[in-house]
């Protein structure tokens, strides 16, 4: 990440993690009792459905990563970066009282979850079969796009190669200085 970048990103947080002058962010927090009673009893008792999604999504964290560390490396793929797409920080907003944090640091992570595991799955799909369905399908990954057409036998066994060395090969991790690997930077 250029410098330039980087320090920009750095004032991002830091201003995002605490008000400016004049700020409105603690004033308007709502206190929880009063969020508590002004919530519906549809939401209440839906509550632990919701949260109750925590523990396959911990499960599929971690099965994700394990299968990408055992696999990726045998097809010489790089690998996902799961911090890429599990971003948790909403909980800093002084506006939020602590359930409202809560409620954004569970869906935080479970977006960030899935995203973590499409990707996964959109690479092992490139390397095994990079063939677009026959029907359109709704809202596709982001490598679906350079797929082969459905029936397109020729280019499916002319180029099924190069779509493997698309994905990069596993790299060895190196520790450089910031703590930033050298196959990191610009990804």
């Amino acid at each position: 990440m250029p410098a330039v970048l980087s320090q920009q990103v750095a004032q991002f947080r830091d201003a995002a993690r605490r008000p400016t002058r004049g700020s409105t962010h603690r004033l308007r927090k709502q206190g929880i009792t009063a969020y508590l009673r002004g919530g519906s009893l549809r939401a209440m008792a839906t509550t632990p459905i919701i949260y109750s999604l925590l523990l396959p999504l911990a499960l599929l964290d971690l099965w994700i990563s394990v299968y990408q560390l055992l696999c990726f490396p045998a097809y010489r793929m790089a690998l996902v970066r799961r911090a890429r797409f599990i971003t948790v920080d909403r909980h800093r907003l002084e506006y939020l009282n602590g359930i409202e944090k809560l409620n954004c640091t569970f869906c935080s992570y479970a977006n960030g979850v899935l995203a973590y595991a499409r990707e996964v799955a959109a690479r092992t799909e490139q390397y095994w079969c990079p063939i677009k369905h026959a029907r359109p399908i709704p809202a596709p990954h982001d490598r679906y796009a350079g797929f082969f057409a459905y029936g397109d036998d020729r280019g499916y066994h002319e180029s099924l190669e190069a779509q493997r060395r698309a994905l990069g090969p596993a790299r060895p991790r190196r520790r450089v200085k910031g703590g930033i690997r050298a196959h990191d930077r610009g990804r």
